[in-house]
């Protein structure tokens, strides 16, 4: 009996509920649903009954091991889905409100069912409902495809998928690559939508505007019209996808130059001319990305140097970026033969006799060229030329410095020695140790030195004062002008001119080696050309001198015998006078000057050979740069100072002989008084005027003072602020600093030829001769093809490693040993980048993807259980039959027993 009554309480409370149900979603407006939300289907599945009521259902359901109400409410959100949130709409809504209003129950169901990832609805509803849109979008303008795909549902992107009537999948491709969901990106490109590789290339701008692929109102996308999968993959540094697009064809035109005149960029710059300045943006983007540097070149070194110097002067950052990839390859070197394949190249293909014995860092060359400090300070690639330095001097780097400096002094000592060795044996074992970097620079440095110590030892005769004062004169025999005691060559000044002619000829060797453009990009060549040139005019005004001198002793000698007593022609008589009685524009006098000039650009060319070492290098460097700072200084500087001394000059210019002095009075003293009001040993009455001229008096005194103010005060201590940023900034990075302006010096002597140091080049050695027939014959019999080797050995050789990047498919059918070694090398960074990117990836990503495969784990459970219910209820009705068939047979039996 007590069966019974459960069982009569279980259909009656299951009844009233099917009815409370069903009432209730009538009373609903059917136009109201889809805004009433979360709370109405809420109340339709907890099913809000009496309290009695509740307590009945209760207590059924523990009698058959059933959950409360509470816990089948959940087992009920299969009867409506949980809608999206909906906000109110004012009039000034951002967004479109009437794409929400045009939507039906059944779309807006789709819509959330495919937020969520209720796979087993978006199922039921694309197999029940062959009629509904399923491209209807939200309030936001997104699709059902493009939900599925913001929220990684992967399940139902790939029910949406069998659609073949499926629309923005270019949308919802871009989507995916943005949040890196890589199966959801695969899945896409598995669609037929992709069977014409183009879709992958062109940009929703090249796209027809009439085709459905891409979303053309710009509400139902994130990207810029000129975004490509390819291009938006390398920004977001997603290495599979990237891979995976490229292995489907995509690829990425490098932009025009931003000058280019073309008709395609005419025409995008007078379309748009932001719109197609964000477009290149966007490519150098992708192309400085290290996850297409890594994966489109067959050469990454090359290509991402090239790139940074391509971007060097608009983009810095993306400049940075390729920088820091090349540095991040070499740092991934293990062993000597793969940091030698990132700083030759490929020298198996392009093999040539100048590097047979050397390496020939073409790389590094390029890294130096375009200013790649980190990459040449590395460990590992100062490690290479080192050993390249101390070659045949192994030994050498363990040494004391005391040894060093004794060989340094040997070398010094026995320079006529060596040199005379080398020039007769070249080949020799001497020969090879005096071609090595090292003692070729000890040679050049020793030279030098010897160089500045004539130039020293030439004014030795007047260290203790001149005996020969300025109105003197004197002469060997009585028919000497005096003029011939002065003007002629010492025999040290000989020498000197020998190194001078010797460092000449270095020079030419230079520029005909390297390149013109290259020679004049170098500073330090800059200085070289300005001390020779100013050597040989001065040397050219004291020969002019020389010759008219001894133009007029010839004269002389010829009608004279005996010069005391005799009145000579004026032009004769000249060469006769002490020096006080020169002429300004005497040759001698303009000689002397340009020399002392010389002499002093002489001694500053010490600074080329301090970088060699690490004490004196960093100093050196931050000389350089307050250099530099002066030159842009100096821009501001003369600018005030023009303005002032013009000013000046035209307040007191009519005051000439009406002053306390002449200061302002001529462009002249106008100059000299304020430039040496700079360092204050100009008076303040330089403003002063005799005459009761007050008001002209006054405006001197405040232009004077605002001068004052604004040289001494603010432009010297901007320019004392600007040097101590320099030297700061130095200091902060004074190793990298260093190792790189080291690598320059250094560079300087890893090149083959130029062992004879000054002026032992001057003699022509047999290989000297040699080359000169060799180069000779070359010019004769291939005139025109000696032409194209005005170019720099460099640059030949950069143009040799570009053709090799074109023969891709060559390449890849048989790679070369420094391509395995570059694939190596790729693999290796893409898994360290992927490593990286894992680590600093935020908890709140993990936590978002398992919340999301939380959610559709959710739906599945839901559709099962709501499949148990089903299957409960019919066995619990099969029980209640079978139960009121037994009832009827017990009241038959109890009737039958009564009678």
């Amino acid at each position: 009996m007590a069966s019974r009554g459960l069982l009569v309480a279980f259909r009656y409370t299951w009844k009233y509920r099917k009815m409370y149900i069903s009432t209730t979603a009538k009373a609903a407006p059917s136009a109201e649903r889809p805004k009433v939300g979360r709370s109405q289907s809420d109340r339709w599945s907890r099913g809000r009954q009496e309290p009695g009521m509740q307590e009945q259902m209760d207590t059924f359901g523990r009698s058959f091991g059933l959950r409360s109400n509470d816990q089948r409410a959940m087992t009920m959100q299969h009867v409506v889905p949980k809608p999206r949130k909906q906000v109110l709409r004012g009039a000034g809504y951002l967004y479109r409100a009437e794409s929400s209003f045009c939507l039906s129950m059944a779309e807006e169901l789709f819509l959330d069912a495919a937020e969520f990832g209720n796979i087993p609805e978006v199922r039921r509803m694309l197999e029940e409902q062959p009629e509904l849109n399923i491209n209807c979008v939200n309030y936001m303008g997104q699709n059902a495809l493009q939900l599925a795909v913001a929220n990684e549902h992967f399940e139902v992107t790939k029910l949406l998928l069998r659609r073949k009537d499926l629309a923005r999948i270019g949308d919802a491709l871009l989507l995916a690559i943005s949040k890196g969901y890589i199966r959801i990106v695969e899945a896409l490109l598995g669609h037929e939508a992709f069977a014409d590789g183009q879709r992958l290339i062109n940009s929703p701008s090249q796209v027809d505007p009439h085709d459905d692929f891409f979303a053309y109102d710009e509400d139902g996308t994130r990207f810029s019209h000129d975004i490509t999968p390819i291009i938006l993959a390398s920004q977001c540094h997603e290495y599979e996808i990237v891979h995976t697009l490229l292995m489907k064809g995509s690829r990425v035109e490098r932009p025009h130059d931003y000058f280019c005149q073309c008709m395609t960029c005419s025409e995008h710059q007078s379309h748009d001319s932001f719109r197609h300045s964000q477009s290149r943006i966007n490519a150098y983007k992708c192309l400085a990305s290290p996850a297409y540097l890594s994966l489109s070149n067959e050469d990454p070194v090359m290509a991402a140097l090239e790139m940074s110097n391509e971007l060097e002067n608009d983009y810095k950052k993306l400049s940075m970026q390729c920088k820091d990839f090349v540095v991040g390859l070499l740092d991934l070197c293990r062993n000597t033969e793969e940091v030698k394949a990132i700083l030759n190249g490929d020298t198996e293909s392009c093999p040539s006799p100048e590097t047979l014995g050397r390496q020939n860092l073409i790389r590094l060359k390029l890294a130096i060229k375009y200013e790649v400090k980190k990459f040449v300070a590395h460990p590992n690639c100062q490690q290479q030329l080192l050993s390249i330095w101390y070659e045949n001097l192994s030994g050498l780097r363990q040494q004391t410095t005391a040894v060093k400096i004794l060989l340094v002094l040997g070398v010094a000592f026995g320079l006529p020695i060596l040199s005379f060795l080398y020039w007769i044996a070249p080949s020799s074992k001497l020969g090879k140790l005096m071609r090595g970097p090292f003692l070729k620079f000890v040679a050049h440095a020793a030279s030098f030195m010897i160089f500045l110590s004539l130039l020293i030892l030439n004014a030795a005769d007047r260290f203790g004062g001149t005996s020969l004062l300025p109105n003197m004169t004197t002469h060997d025999h009585p028919s000497q002008l005096f003029r011939m005691k002065t003007t002629p060559f010492t025999w040290m000044e000989i020498l000197i001119i020998s190194w001078v002619i010797g460092k000449i000829w270095e020079e030419c060797k230079d520029i005909w080696s390297q390149d013109i453009r290259e020679y004049i990009s170098e500073p330090w060549n800059l200085l070289d050309f300005s001390i020779l040139a100013i050597f040989m005019t001065s040397f050219i005004a004291r020969l002019m001198a020389f010759w008219h001198a001894y133009s007029a002793q010839c004269y002389v000698d010829k009608h004279y015998t005996d010069l005391s007593n005799m009145t000579l022609p004026f032009e004769i008589q000249y060469f006769q006078l002490a020096r006080i009685n020169w002429m300004p524009s005497d040759p001698q006098l303009i000689s002397e000057g340009l020399y002392a000039i010389a002499v002093v650009l002489s001694f500053s060319r010490i600074a080329y050979i301090l970088p060699a070492n690490e004490s004196f290098g960093p100093l050196q460097i931050s000389l350089g740069r307050t250099v530099k700072d002066l030159f842009k200084f100096m821009v501001i500087f003369i600018t005030v100072f023009l303005a002032f001394m013009v000013g000046m000059f035209n307040l007191y210019s009519y005051y000439l002989g009406a002053k306390y002095n002449d200061a302002f009075t001529t462009l002249e003293e106008s100059f000299k008084t304020l430039f040496w009001a700079i360092f204050g040993l100009s008076e303040v009455k330089s403003v002063v005027i005799n005459i009761d001229h007050k008001f002209i008096e006054n405006i001197g005194y405040v232009l004077y003072g605002v001068y004052n103010i604004i040289m001494v005060i603010v432009l010297l201590n901007m320019l004392i602020a600007m040097f101590n940023s320099s030297f700061q900034e130095i200091e902060d990075d004074s190793d990298v600093e260093w190792k790189f302006a080291r690598a320059k010096l250094w560079f300087s002597y890893f090149e083959h030829g130029g062992t004879l140091s000054v002026p032992f080049n001057l003699v022509p050695s047999p290989k000297s001769v040699l080359s000169l027939l060799l180069g000779i014959r070359e010019l004769l019999w291939d005139g025109p093809k000696g032409k194209i080797k005005g170019n720099s050995n460099d640059e030949m050789e950069l143009n040799k490693l570009r053709q090799q990047s074109d023969l891709s498919v060559d390449a890849s059918l048989c790679p070369t040993r420094h391509q395995s070694i570059m694939n190596r090398l790729v693999k290796r960074y893409i898994v360290k980048a992927q490593r990286d990117k894992e680590n600093d990836e935020i908890n709140e990503g993990e936590l978002k993807e398992i919340k999301q495969d939380i959610s559709s784990l959710r739906y599945e459970l839901l559709e099962r259980a709501n499949q148990d219910v089903e299957t409960v209820t019919k066995l619990i009705t099969q029980l209640g039959e079978v139960m009121h068939v037994q009832q009827k047979e017990e009241q038959k039996n109890e009737i039958s027993l009564i009678y």
